[in-house]
């Protein structure tokens, strides 16, 4: 389980096919504190620590992942937002997030305003996945407040702390990003699918 609230920017520092599974070598600030086994979410993907060596660690990203995420077009030297599993019993920061990429989306639209930035990214709506006005949503891991809730697109107002900490500050027109529809929306969603 995961908040969204994003610790460190991870480095990619090697990125090794082996036939259907993608071994991911990352640098951290927060590597010391890892260990085997562990859960990190990578730009809201929940993935397992396999190995750990000085200031880097490895995860292992499958098939199904590499097919459902952003993950798989991830290059060496590119950021990534990091977070460690919440511990039981600390303030819940963000939203409940599972790590659980729902589908992915582009980002169509990027407006600068006075202080702060609002992306615009459009999903396939076939999937049946949704969002609300006010709403939280997971993008790239990051938790974040909906605005401008449409079918299929939705916007979101990132402040400069978020901008900077986060690869909001590399995100271009054209990208493609991991998203988590909020967990409670999704049960009730489909509750009132069950009963229709």
């Amino acid at each position: 389980m995961f908040t969204g609230i994003i610790e460190d920017l991870g480095t990619i520092e090697k990125l090794d096919r082996d036939g259907g599974n993608l071994h991911i070598t990352m640098h951290t600030s927060i590597t010391n504190e890892l260990k085997i086994d562990q859960s990190v979410a990578h730009n809201g993907v929940c993935l397992t620590v396999v190995s750990i060596e000085g200031n880097t660690y490895t995860v292992t990203a499958i098939q199904e992942t590499l097919d459902k995420t952003n993950i798989g077009s991830l290059k060496e030297n590119e950021l990534v937002n990091i977070e460690r599993a919440m511990k039981l019993g600390d303030r819940l920061d963000g939203h409940i997030v599972q790590g659980h990429v729902d589908q992915t989306a582009n980002c169509i639209d990027i407006i600068a305003e006075d202080g702060s930035w609002v992306f615009t990214f459009e999903y396939d709506k076939n999937l049946n996945n949704i969002t609300i006005e006010k709403g939280s949503i997971t993008v790239n891991g990051v938790s974040l407040t909906v605005v401008n809730s449409k079918l299929n697109q939705f916007s979101v107002a990132i402040i400069p702390y978020t901008y900077n900490h986060t690869t909001f500050k590399n995100l271009k027109i054209g990208d493609t990003v991991n998203l988590e529809f909020d967990v409670i929306g999704k049960y009730v969603k489909r509750l009132n699918e069950l009963r229709h």
